[in-house]
């Protein structure tokens, strides 16, 4: 009878002994799938150098991703990844589950940020988004035009257009150095490329000059099928000794004085840039070009073409002769 007794009482420990085994298992089950506390408040966060095990787990509570701390530490314990876990900014997503937690603090899948320079915009345009972006770090001192060839490593005399306007992607705290240089070899990389397979017996002495027209062209295209015959435009002016008599080089020579309106004073007053008061090439690109203006310029059309002017619908009126263009100047301007 004892031993009836002793078994039974052994068989009923040995099933208690399994079912909380298996609670505990589906506990542990569905912790591992089920989506945490994710809010737009605590989705971002960052994990110091340094940290322990214990202070990471209370941070993420103290944020509410992680209800407690106890589950999440089993669970790291579990994997035998107590030391595997990485510094680094991280956002998770709306869905994340305490695994997709574990998985980006192991890898150190740190977030990804975001800047654009698009096509067209200056470059003091484009430190104003650079100064105004709070997860790129600020490492330089001044952005004048002498600190920045420095630290690109640029033989020219001006900054302007040496960078390629695209969607950049970098981790919090990549510092501006580390962008200006990247915008600045893609920029490279991508005009040697077209400069390679450009079309024969262009009037550009080097890249350079191609890189100036590609930039006045990015400011007269309105839609990028005109590009090639707006270079096609200028190449023949070139040839022909004409000043090119862009409007947007008058007004990046005009600087803060522009006020949205250009008049025929503005057109006569000098600068290095006016292509109405000098002829050939300004001394410098007036915007970052697109890869479509820097291709067009160095792949121009065949045209006769030695004038264009606006029609109001982003479309131009090509012209051969002064006489024609006059005649499209009163039916699109006046």
């Amino acid at each position: 009878m004892n031993f009836i007794l002793s078994e039974t009482l052994k068989h009923i420990k040995n099933r208690k002994i399994l079912i909380i085994s298996c609670i505990i298992f589906f506990w542990l089950i569905s912790y591992l799938f089920l989506p945490l506390n994710i809010t737009e408040e605590n989705a971002s966060f960052e994990i110091s150098e340094g940290r322990n095990l214990n202070q990471i787990t209370e941070q993420l509570v103290e944020v509410k991703i992680l209800r407690d701390s106890f589950r999440f530490k089993l669970l790291i314990f579990i994997f035998n990844k107590r030391e595997s876990l990485k510094r680094g900014h991280y956002k998770l997503e709306a869905n994340a589950t305490a695994l997709d937690l574990l998985d980006i603090l192991v890898d150190g899948k740190e977030s990804l940020y975001s800047i654009y320079f698009s096509e067209g915009l200056t470059f003091s345009e484009m430190i104003n988004k650079i100064k105004a972006n709070k997860n790129i770090k600020k490492k330089l001192k001044s952005y004048d035009n002498e600190s920045i060839l420095k630290v690109i490593s640029s033989d020219k005399k001006y900054v302007e257009g040496l960078f390629f306007p695209d969607s950049y992607y970098f981790y919090k705290d990549t510092s501006d150095i580390e962008i200006l240089q990247n915008a600045h070899t893609i920029l490279k990389r991508k005009l040697q490329s077209a400069w390679d397979n450009r079309s024969a017996e262009l009037p550009y002495k080097d890249m350079y000059e191609a890189l100036i027209i590609a930039s006045i062209i990015e400011k007269e295209v309105g839609i990028i099928e005109e590009a090639p015959i707006i270079a096609g435009v200028f190449v023949n002016r070139l040839n022909l000794g004409m000043p090119l008599q862009s409007d947007p080089t008058v007004i990046y020579g005009m600087r803060e004085r522009f006020k949205g309106n250009i008049t025929r004073k503005d057109l006569k007053k000098d600068t290095p840039h006016n292509t109405y008061t000098r002829k050939g090439l300004p001394p410098s690109p007036i915007s970052l070009p697109s890869l479509n203006s820097i291709k067009a310029a160095l792949n121009p059309a065949i045209t006769n073409a030695l004038y264009f002017v606006a029609k109001g619908n982003r479309r131009h009126h090509f012209s051969a002769t002064l006489k024609e263009h006059n005649k499209a100047v009163w039916k699109y301007q006046k």
